[in-house]
């Protein structure tokens, strides 16, 4: 089974780089990645027996990829065929092997995505399968999640179809108390996925799952890319939102004096 998932993902995500260079736009993998860690998943639930736990963990799992794919797709369509500036960075760093290189990428991503959707295949391969208060407790984390995520980018595609203007800063609802709070929700999506997995036997050991994502979201595909771009769309508007919100756990609103900066300055 885990072989099959393996060698499945390295053939969509071959088929994927394939239509990327195609069109000349690599943003897709995205969407591809969200799509593919659903379905190895629900691939891992429900080959086992199927029960209470898996259905449940079978749920969740789906909620996510649909709803993340669906939002990734259609940013991806409306944007075409502008590429997202993280692989026109990439071209210009790979510049005379890009397609070889966006290759090897792509691969990459369908190894993240076999090892995302093993804590599954760990909750399918449970032989005596309870929902009880792991189970239960970790539903409801990722509901939380998948709740505050979904809310933070309906409230984001508000704003921005009330404000055409690239320099203006969305400061309502969620995002008046976090710079990104629909990556901390989906960091809490995936410890709710952690704790589920903890009412199966070696469940701990999908603990890297949620530090995974929140490290790319913390210091990779995340927030640097996010932040860098907004700074130079928004210029000193984005800093003085910088240094009164939080950029991840949401908090209320804080200042920072200009001389306090200044007297921690060297």
């Amino acid at each position: 089974m885990l072989f099959f998932a393996l060698i499945a993902n390295l053939i969509i995500f071959t088929a994927a780089w394939a239509f990327c260079v195609k069109i000349k736009n690599f943003s897709p993998v995205d969407a591809f990645w969200a799509f593919c860690i659903g379905l190895t998943a629900l691939f891992f639930l429900f080959t086992k027996n199927p029960s209470t736990q898996p259905f449940i963990a079978g749920i969740l799992i789906s909620a996510w990829s649909v709803r993340l794919g669906y939002h990734l797709t259609r940013r991806i369509a409306k944007h075409h065929p502008s590429e997202d500036s993280r692989y026109q960075k990439l071209r210009a760093i790979w510049n005379g092997k890009v397609n070889s290189m966006f290759l090897l990428f792509f691969l990459g991503q369908a190894l993240s995505v076999f090892l995302l959707a093993l804590p599954f295949y760990l909750i399918a391969a449970d032989p005596n399968p309870t929902y009880d208060l792991f189970p239960i407790l970790g539903t409801l984390i990722a509901c939380i999640g998948l709740i505050g995520e979904t809310v933070a980018d309906r409230q984001m595609s508000t704003f921005k179809a009330a404000n055409p203007d690239p320099k203006s800063i969305c400061q309502i609802g969620l995002w008046k108390y976090s710079r990104h709070p629909n990556y901390f929700f989906e960091s809490i999506i995936w410890i709710g996925f952690f704790i589920f997995a903890l009412g199966s036997p070696w469940g701990w050991v999908s603990i890297y799952a949620p530090v995974i994502i929140t490290y790319l979201l913390l210091k990779v595909t995340g927030i640097p890319p996010t932040e860098a771009s907004a700074l130079l769309r928004k210029g000193d508007a984005y800093r003085e939102y910088q240094r009164t919100t939080s950029p991840f756990i949401p908090s209320f609103k804080f200042q920072v004096s200009k001389s306090n900066e200044e007297s921690s300055n060297p």
